[in-house]
């Protein structure tokens, strides 16, 4: 059993893993080249959504065509450059992209799933304090009852993989009685049940803060530049003369994971998918998040400087990770919504943000050990980080500290 671990990356699944690992006695210290939910974990939706987390090739996305991507305005946008790493993971993603391998990925995915909202309840038991919220009603909100057609079916394939997924379908006058912030044109909807949400920054924060108050360190500002084994150990170096010895090393530096794992055999490509988000506040403003899939736009109220506002969230964009932040992208949600919402004043916007996710080429996360059995990698989790982060952090503690795989983790292994 190791007794020190370095975690690289301090978002949600870096610092889970850092916990659960302290839950084993581990001492664990974590790196971040920036600071606490510098990177995806802090602007996203802050879902904990099992019934909606599946692989994100599907067979729908097929259907944007060529012409769709390549538009800044399109809900998934593929920039023109020449970038052989993006086009071979985008071949990737492709090829994924069939029901049958959709279907194989989902089931993989159902046993996490099962697990997520209980892996959040035990960090509320033993004192991490940020609440996870009942997301009541959930609404996935659409303009016809044609397009929401293919979230019924996608509902269906999902109980179909061994998950409970509890719903209702409501019409688009049932929809507004429940939640008054939606227009007359939305005029169909899913209501899910058992789903939760949180507030991303303020929920970091206070796991950060408890990996603190149990012992662990978390260095900041600090980049993590090599990685290697040495006489028992390895050796994690943060620049010309600063290294330091640990048992094991953790990489869960999310979009960023891909030169330090390639040496440890990790060759399945991880590209950023780049989501948008701000804030906005309003008369109205929905009192649970809601969700419209055929614009891809999340919205969660969250508790904020100065009061309640709706966070906006949405988009893929395969980008370079630290590029700037595209006003295009901006705007194609703002008037995406515009028609959908009511009560809200999209155009006071406050905290424009650009994350990067990590995509997996087939829609898998990685987590587990490497060719190296002191190297393990934790990321891949493209837009399902904060709901899965917790159970992915306490899964892998438990591989780590025992060497022995659970079996929720085999169709994860870095390694496929």
């Amino acid at each position: 059993m190791p007794e020190r671990v370095a975690v690289v990356g301090a978002g949600i699944v870096g610092l889970a893993t850092a916990w659960f690992l302290q839950e084993h006695g581990v001492h664990v210290t974590v790196h971040d080249r920036r600071h606490v939910a510098a990177g995806s974990s802090w602007g996203n939706a802050g879902w904990i959504t099992p019934a909606m987390t599946a692989p994100l090739p599907e067979p729908s996305v097929l259907r944007y065509g060529v012409r769709a991507v390549l538009s800044p305005t399109s809900p998934v946008y593929v920039p023109v450059r020449p970038d052989p790493r993006l086009l071979r993971f985008l071949a990737g993603f492709v090829r994924n992209s069939t029901v049958r391998r959709w279907g194989t990925g989902m089931r993989a995915y159902a046993p996490l799933n099962r697990g997520s909202v209980a892996a959040f309840d035990e960090l509320a038991d033993a004192g991490v304090d940020a609440p996870t919220y009942p997301a009541d009603p959930f609404l996935a909100c659409f303009r016809t009852r044609d397009e929401r057609a293919p979230l019924l079916h996608e509902l269906e394939d999902i109980r179909a993989s061994g998950q409970d997924v509890a719903y209702d379908v409501l019409t688009g006058a049932e929809a507004r009685a429940a939640e008054p912030a939606l227009s007359a044109s939305v005029g169909a909807a899913v209501r899910l049940h058992d789903q939760r949400y949180v507030n991303p920054p303020a929920f970091l924060a206070a796991l950060a803060d408890s990996v603190r108050g149990r012992g662990g360190r978390i260095v900041e500002a600090t980049t993590v530049t090599g990685v290697q084994e040495d006489r028992g150990g390895v050796v994690v170096g943060t620049g010309p003369g600063n290294a330091e010895r640990f048992d094991a090393v953790v990489l869960a530096h999310g979009a960023w994971l891909g030169p330090l794992a390639r040496r440890f055999g990790v060759r399945q490509p991880v590209h950023a998918g780049r989501g948008y988000s701000f804030s906005v506040a309003g008369d109205r403003v929905p009192h649970a998040p809601l969700y419209f899939p055929a614009q891809r736009v999340a919205c969660t109220p969250l508790e904020m400087s100065g009061g309640v506002r709706l966070r906006v969230a949405g988009m893929m964009e395969f980008r370079a990770p630290d590029a700037a932040l595209d006003p295009r992208r901006i705007r194609a949600i703002v008037e995406s919504v515009r028609p959908l919402l009511q009560g809200v004043d999209l155009d006071d916007r406050r905290d424009e943000w650009v994350g990067a996710r990590p995509c997996s080429a087939d829609g898998l996360p990685l987590i587990g050990p490497t060719t190296s059995p002191r190297v393990f990698v934790a990321g891949g989790h493209a837009m399902s980080g904060i709901s899965l982060g917790p159970v992915t952090g306490k899964l892998l503690a438990q591989r780590i500290v025992t060497g022995s795989t659970p079996a929720e983790l085999v169709p994860f292994d870095p390694l496929r």
